[in-house]
């Protein structure tokens, strides 16, 4: 059993906030990431996230590479399920590897029950701008819900700056069973939109940020049962510890705060969330499978 408070002091990296009273379920994170930015190695940041009451996690893909190890990592980690997908910039900067990248996702998609999902895809206009290369965003995104639809499998998806262009391609595509919208963006008007398509919204760190009100709006025309909480670990840090690498540990910080905007007390907090999660990807995996 590891000493977290001494493993987070050796690394420089935020305490580990007080334990949330029932587990919840870290909706989309990068260990693989976490473990380069941070250098939390997968395994303690796991003990990390349970000591804390986040005790299962979904493990997301980018690239032909990073899916693999996903896959191969939730394959050995009950508590785990995986993503895998080529990132929209991942297309756009190297279209010479779209074809094998979608060969392989569809290859991974097979492996297995702990094979979730087919994310991230989508669109990000903020780091591609190139009308081709958002054109070859477009196309890979569509080909992606296809292997989604056909698989059985959640479409998670990437949107960053490109929510009219989402919606397109979605509507214009095969329809999988479940969607969920990473790192909810969009305002309360676009939230309703994925809302009535029967889309989950997954809220990051971002939603705690003093100039994002707009993310808490949307976040207030969202049913309970829509609701979902993630990381995107080592990315969008909750506060307080804006501004430092981020890690499913982290993620009470975020639940606490959804729970008091939506006047949840946190055991009901938790067994939403916890549900909507479970729903969201295709049923219950690790202890409750």
């Amino acid at each position: 059993m590891i000493d977290p408070r001494q493993v987070l002091a050796d690394l420089g990296l935020p305490a580990a906030p007080a334990p949330l009273p029932v587990p919840v379920i870290d909706a989309h994170t990068h260990l693989d990431a976490t473990a380069e930015r941070s250098r939390l190695d997968p395994e303690t940041a796991l003990e990390l996230a349970a000591g804390v009451a986040v005790d299962r996690l979904v493990q997301v893909g980018c690239d032909a590479a990073d899916s693999a190890w996903a896959a191969d990592f939730a394959a050995r980690h009950p508590q785990v399920v995986a993503c895998v997908a080529l990132h929209p910039n991942e297309i756009a900067r190297h279209p010479e590897r779209v074809a094998d990248g979608l060969a392989a996702v569809e290859r991974l998609s097979r492996a297995g029950d702990h094979v979730r999902a087919i994310g991230e895809t989508g669109l990000d206009y903020y780091r591609t701008v190139d009308p081709a290369d958002q054109a070859r965003q477009r196309d890979g995104f569509a080909a992606q819900i296809e292997l989604a639809t056909a698989a059985g499998l959640t479409l998670v998806v990437h949107d960053r700056e490109a929510h009219r262009d989402i919606l397109d391609v979605l509507d214009g595509s095969a329809k999988p069973e479940r969607v969920v919208m990473h790192c909810f963006s969009g305002q309360a008007d676009f939230a309703r939109s994925c809302v009535e398509r029967g889309y989950w919204l997954s809220f990051p760190g971002v939603i705690t940020y003093k100039a994002n009100q707009y993310l808490r709006d949307a976040l207030a025309v969202t049913p309970a049962e829509r609701v979902l909480v993630e990381t995107d670990a080592p990315y969008l840090t909750p506060v307080p510890a804006r501004g430092r690498p981020n890690s499913s540990y982290l993620l009470p910080h975020t639940v606490r705060f959804l729970a008091e905007r939506r006047g949840w007390d946190l055991a009901r907090a938790g067994a939403q969330l916890t549900a909507n999660a479970e729903a969201a990807f295709g049923g219950p995996w690790g202890r409750d499978a």
